[in-house]
């Protein structure tokens, strides 16, 4: 079975304390970075082939992406104040400089880009938000990069699960390539987890269980989803955040519930 867990690591020279690329990943289209930038710290990078959504998960930054500046962004110092964050969208084969005015946890999601957009600031009130599913299944959602705002590849959302709820839940899968019914999207979760010393717990499965993995995802973790069902439970006394990087070849959100689990929508 597949180690699906990415843990953190300690910072490397550009405050990088995570890292998955398709390389690493065994697929096609998601990248994924986090970093973790002292005051006065500055990332410097070059798009490249990808394009790219910085979201600015805490903290505050000037932000330059081509010849466009945005300064002093940012509001939130905790992803669980729950208040949209501030993103900007970078193209392919563009450069961008990140300064962190406070300490800085960015957050750098990745898929391939055909420079098709302009570099763009995504401020929280255009960010969508969402209350989804009832009672036990209730969670808050911020759409941050949708299918209905442009981009080449990338779609980005931040998803809020109170403790003792269950969220991405029914099960539902998007691993075929099969529209209108179902599109094939890669997927990584990056987990905070409040209280710190708490954990979440996912489970990852196909209709074969050629895949059926349950895990302890500590704050800080990131899971990939390759394919299959990918449920998220909040255990009580833990409040779990996670931000979802979604990417394949159609740039469309559409998914299947697993078919013991449907009834639960009705």
């Amino acid at each position: 079975m597949p180690d699906f867990i990415v843990p953190p690591t300690a910072p490397d020279q550009n405050g990088r304390v995570l890292s998955i690329t398709p390389e690493s990943a065994g697929w096609e289209y998601v990248g994924f970075e986090v970093y973790r930038l002292k005051e006065g710290q500055k990332l410097s990078q070059v798009t490249g082939d990808q394009e790219a959504a910085l979201v600015l998960l805490s903290g505050r930054a000037d932000v330059t992406a081509g010849s466009q500046t945005w300064s002093d962004i940012g509001q939130r110092m905790s992803v669980f104040e729950k208040i949209p964050p501030f993103t900007v969208y970078v193209p392919s084969e563009q450069s961008y400089e990140v300064t962190a005015l406070t300490e800085l946890e960015l957050a750098v999601c990745l898929a391939p880009g055909q420079g098709g957009h302009e570099a763009r600031l995504i401020a929280p009130e255009h960010v969508g938000v969402e209350h989804r599913g009832s009672g036990s299944m209730s969670r808050l959602v911020h759409n941050i990069l949708p299918e209905q705002e442009p981009a080449d590849s990338l779609l980005v959302v931040e998803v809020f699960t109170d403790s003792g709820n269950w969220s991405s839940y029914p099960p539902h899968k998007h691993d075929r390539d099969q529209l209108p019914e179902e599109s094939l999207l890669e997927e990584t979760y990056y987990f905070r987890v409040q209280p710190e010393q708490g954990f979440a717990i996912q489970r990852v499965y196909t209709d074969d269980r050629s895949i059926d993995e349950t895990m302890a995802v500590k704050n800080g973790e990131a899971v990939m989803v390759p394919e299959g069902y990918h449920p998220v439970s909040a255990p009580p006394g833990y409040d779990v955040y996670y931000l979802n990087v979604m990417a394949g070849p159609k740039r469309i959100w559409k998914f299947r519930n697993d078919p013991d689990h449907d009834w639960l929508m009705r």
